[in-house]
């Protein structure tokens, strides 16, 4: 019988430490998520503000050695991501693919003209530097017109803004929440230690002596929780950036380890703030009141 009683004791020892572990590996797993979102907000922004083209329209008079300088002025800017050179041939070809006829059967002509497209780097991806780079351009006179989409880098640069501004909110947020699960589960599994804890006490285990064992055993709990979430993170991590390699998630590995270091921190950190304050709250309590 007592071995049956020691048996059922250690199985539920083992799924209280358990679900402790699960708790905090899940919550923190969200959190490194949210994390990783936060430190990427820019790079994702930028991401989006280097699909911005700049197309630079030649004139039909314009000389080859006037579009070479001009190509390669342009890929020698500050500015410049990439300067690609689209013969009218090649607009043709893929405007007809575009539509899904070939215009020119039609029209008899081509009335497309040779350009240059430009692609910006991201810090030059505002309304006022574009317009200032696209007014120096059209002064040249071999160039005809230069063609952006002035509302959509408006568009994009608000919709960036509010993106990082409520991700922000919302990593502040989840953080608290993230506190109160685990604080919550680990308050859950010293609340079936009370009488234990108040037994201790009553033959005169000083507050620290009785503290001690229950703070080391869920840092622990922490610490594996911990564990099990950066796998998982690292995992989600990969497959992100295997299929959308341009993000270069891996490439910056200095944020990457702060972000693992900052998620294990946290949870061994809340562990023990939330060890510490259950036991005191039932070391202060009166025995009568452990019932309650």
């Amino acid at each position: 019988m007592a071995q049956y009683i020691e048996r059922y004791q250690r199985r539920r020892l083992i799924s209280s430490y358990f679900s402790v572990v699960l708790s905090i590996a899940l919550v923190l797993f969200l959190l490194g998520i949210l994390g990783m979102l936060v430190l990427n907000t820019k790079k994702l922004g930028d991401h989006f503000k280097e699909q911005i083209t700049i197309s630079v329209f030649l004139k039909d008079n314009a000389k080859p050695v006037e579009v070479d300088q001009l190509q390669k002025s342009l890929a020698l800017a500050e500015y410049t991501k990439t300067a690609t050179y689209v013969s009218k041939e090649d607009a043709a070809e893929q405007y007809s693919e575009d539509i899904g006829e070939n215009f020119q059967e039609f029209l008899g002509y081509n009335p497309l003209k040779n350009s240059v497209d430009v692609n910006l780097k991201a810090d030059f991806v505002s309304p006022e530097q574009i317009e200032e780079i696209a007014t120096s351009l059209a002064a040249k006179t071999y160039v005809d017109e230069v063609s952006y989409d002035k509302p959509l880098i408006s568009l994009l640069n608000d919709n960036v803004k509010r993106l990082s501004l409520w991700i922000l909110i919302a990593s502040a947020v989840f953080t608290f929440i993230a506190f109160l699960l685990i604080n919550s589960s680990i308050r859950l599994s010293i609340y079936s230690k009370r009488f234990i804890i108040k037994t201790m006490q009553m033959v005169g285990a000083t507050k620290k002596f009785i503290r001690k064992p229950f703070i080391a055993t869920n840092i622990k709990l922490g610490f594996f929780g911990s564990l099990i979430a950066l796998l998982a993170l690292a995992g989600v991590l990969y497959y992100v950036n295997t299929n959308f390699p341009e993000l270069n998630l891996f490439e910056d590995f200095t944020v990457l380890a702060l972000l693992f270091v900052g998620v294990l921190a946290l949870g061994i950190l809340i562990s023990y703030i939330s060890t510490y304050f259950a036991t005191q709250r039932f070391l202060n309590l009166r025995t009568d009141d452990l019932y309650y």
